[in-house]
């Protein structure tokens, strides 16, 4: 039984406390600590766990700590607990800055203990049933829009849209970036609300991503087009599909689609699949891949350096909107 303990109980950090606690086989929660004193009090009678008066104190009673905080807090807190020795799990994203994010590397690496980023969209269902079928795709295209809400608007969109679908694009493209094109636009915030990156990989490999926090209707859909294939994610609706071609062998039939690519090369018959997705909760499936991690001392799902390489691009495509670039070559 992992002994754990909640940093952070606004909206997010409630629906993770109601989930530790009913992972009752894997989670002790031991407590709750927020900065607000009205918010710990309120949240320990709510779901009636103990509160704590100090970060502190709560990390050296516990083998692991979730970290819900705001993101100018994660630092600082992680810092603590990896010095303790204590096992980490933090919320996208991993911290404010690039050069935090790898003295936290340097931590970790010394004291040995469990580190994951909750990058929740690599557990959602819909994304999970489409990895068999990728095998390396060439163009990406994402967009993820959301009607407008002022929690989360104290950083640019790229940190709090963005960023999710940054690190599906870099767990499935296998290679290198190579440059980065990007534009924002802030039209009710002081840092963008709406943005568009362009990720160019070594090997070929195109990703184009839009993120907007001032929509008319809420949106998360990814399109991953590879040889003979075009797989669609649909993060929201939990829905994906996939189109493949193969060649065709033979006599189509009656109810075959055919594309005929003219005359010296085959034609190709169009496969259709929509495969049936398994009901799940992401959040909770990822806190029982952190459990899982601790109890077999194995590597999580998303790890530290994952965490990292999304905050690598993400600020990498904040320094081109800031800077006005077009293009910035590595």
């Amino acid at each position: 039984m992992i002994k754990i303990g909640l940093i952070g109980a606004g909206h997010l950090g409630k629906i993770h406390l109601k989930l530790l606690l009913s992972l009752k086989d894997l989670y002790q929660v031991v407590g709750v600590y927020d900065l607000d004193e009205s918010v710990r009090t309120e949240i320990s009678k709510e779901f009636q766990v103990p509160c704590f008066d100090s970060e502190e104190s709560l990390i050296q009673a516990v083998d692991a700590i979730d970290i819900v905080a705001p993101t100018t807090a994660h630092y600082e807190i992680c810092v603590s607990a990896i010095k303790n020795f204590k096992h980490v799990f933090v919320e996208k994203p991993l911290t404010q800055t690039v050069l935090e994010g790898r003295k936290l590397l340097q931590l970790v690496e010394e004291a040995a203990c469990v580190f994951q980023v909750g990058h929740v969209e690599r557990f959602n269902p819909a994304f999970q049933a489409a990895l068999p079928y990728f095998s390396q795709p060439m163009f990406i295209e994402t967009h993820r829009l959301a009607q407008f809400n002022p929690r989360g608007t104290d950083v640019p969109v790229v940190l709090d849209l963005m960023i999710h679908d940054l690190d599906i694009v870099l767990s499935t493209v296998k290679s290198d970036v190579r440059r980065i094109s990007a534009s924002g636009v802030s039209v009710v915030s002081d840092t963008p609300d709406i943005a568009n990156a362009r990720i160019e990989f070594a090997n070929g490999c195109v990703a184009n991503l839009t993120a907007s926090r001032i929509s008319l209707k809420n949106m998360r859909k990814s399109r991953f087009f590879q040889k003979d294939a075009y797989i669609s994610v649909d993060f929201l609706e939990r829905q994906m599909e996939v189109v493949q071609m193969e060649n065709l062998d033979g006599e189509a039939g009656p109810f075959d689609m055919v594309l005929d690519l003219g005359a010296g090369k085959p034609n190709k018959k169009i496969i259709f699949e929509k495969p049936e997705i398994k009901e799940a909760n992401a959040i909770l499936e990822e806190l029982k891949d952190f459990a899982n991690a601790i109890n077999h001392q194995k590597q999580p799902t998303v790890t530290l350096e994952d965490g990292l390489a999304a905050l690598e691009v993400a600020e990498q495509i904040m320094e081109k909107m800031n800077s006005g670039l077009n293009t910035m070559n590595f």
